[in-house]
């Protein structure tokens, strides 16, 4: 009887079979340190790349930790990023290491390619080391008032982690008190709901300041400058404000007039909702209100997916319960189509119900009659 084959498994080549191949790379890393020879940057990056791909797998390379931050002294982005990849991962749980690279990442936050000033930034404030909160005010403070945006987009973003980790080192810093300066004055349209977001989430009695007339105006001056993400925010925060009197609503109004010939569905919607909280006390003007927002709302209905129909027809199932008459006229677009889900009919046959009236409910009986005939 033949013995049972041994299960011997090989090691990958592409990973250490042993310590010893990691020691290799630390010796490497060690000579190209300082090396400034030509192609030494092409190098390091092979170096580099073995670095990451066995950390990646579990395998712990946190020894060649020193000679990892010496290679990054260069100009070279992708080498940054990749050093940037390797501290943050072992940094973290490591706050012995994390005090080592702080020189490292302060000193690359004052580098002159902005890219690099924000990576390093990002990975400074990823740390999330709480006993090194004070090595983070200088560089964000420095970051909030850099030139580039994408360094002061990553600054806010920073804070807000820092927020997290020491509520009390971000007051101290006037941190939120820049943030509403930065919302008001910075030119960048992004950045501008970036601090917004911040300051909403940092302190309540910032938020309240927040809305407030001449902000909400603010915000809704430049809305067309947003994108279609940041537009849906600017109207929730819309949404919470409080109007003095009811010729401030109708000038609210008038602002977010263009907002429902809007491309974007959501933004339509938020727009409409809006309107509709604005003039909720106000039963003079509801079927005023309901006449301008039934057109975008068709319209919506009828392009899109099915989840998105279902989305706004439920928003119009509301209006058409409230308001059957004003829907009257537009019946048709209730008719359910053969290739459209039940619960899409199910809505649209609940509205039909509704907006049913003597001059457009045999129409409304022979329309249904065919569909059933078709099996529903």
């Amino acid at each position: 009887m033949a013995p049972p084959a041994q299960s011997s498994r090989y090691p990958s080549p592409s990973q250490p079979s042993g310590k010893g191949e990691v020691s290799d790379l630390k010796t490497q890393l060690r000579q190209l340190a300082g090396s400034r020879a030509p192609g030494v940057d092409d190098s390091k990056r092979e170096l580099f790349k073995k670095v990451i791909s066995y950390m990646t797998i579990g395998i712990d390379v946190s020894s060649v930790f020193g000679e990892m931050v010496m290679c990054s002294a260069t100009s070279d982005i992708v080498l940054k990023k990749m050093c940037y990849l390797y501290v943050g991962n072992y940094a973290k749980g490591n706050p012995e290491l994390a005090l080592l690279t702080i020189n490292f990442l302060q000193r690359d936050c004052k580098d002159m390619d902005p890219m690099i000033r924000g990576l390093a930034l990002r990975s400074l404030c990823s740390l999330r080391v709480a006993n090194l909160v004070e090595y983070l005010v200088g560089p964000l403070g420095s970051g909030l008032k850099d030139n580039s945006s994408y360094v002061r987009t990553v600054a806010v973003m920073g804070i807000l982690k820092l927020y997290h980790i020491s509520a009390s080192t971000c007051t101290d810093a006037d941190f939120p008190v820049v943030l509403k300066h930065l919302m008001l004055n910075d030119p960048d349209p992004q950045e501008i709901l970036n601090s917004e977001a911040c300051v909403s989430e940092e302190a309540s009695r910032e938020k309240d300041a927040l809305i407030s007339k001449p902000v909400i105006y603010y915000f809704l001056n430049r809305i067309k400058e947003f994108s279609e993400w940041s537009q849906c925010l600017v109207l929730e925060l819309v949404g919470k404000y409080v109007p003095s009197d009811n010729n401030e609503i109708f000038d609210v109004m008038n602002l977010l007039e263009d907002r429902l010939q809007h491309a974007n569905g959501a933004v339509v919607l938020a727009t409409i909702k809006v309107f509709l909280q604005l003039t909720l006390s106000m039963a003079d003007v509801h079927q005023q209100v309901y006449e301008r927002v039934k057109a975008p709302l068709l319209t919506l209905v009828s392009s899109g997916s099915p989840e998105q129909s279902y989305a706004v027809l439920s928003h119009l199932h509301i209006l058409v319960m409230r308001a059957p008459f004003i829907f009257s006229s537009d019946y048709k677009h209730f008719y359910c189509q053969y290739n459209e889900p039940s619960y899409v009919k199910k809505l649209k046959l609940d509205m039909l119900t509704a907006v049913a009236n003597e001059s457009n409910t045999y129409e409304i009986g022979k329309e249904e009659k065919t569909l059933f005939k078709q099996g529903f």
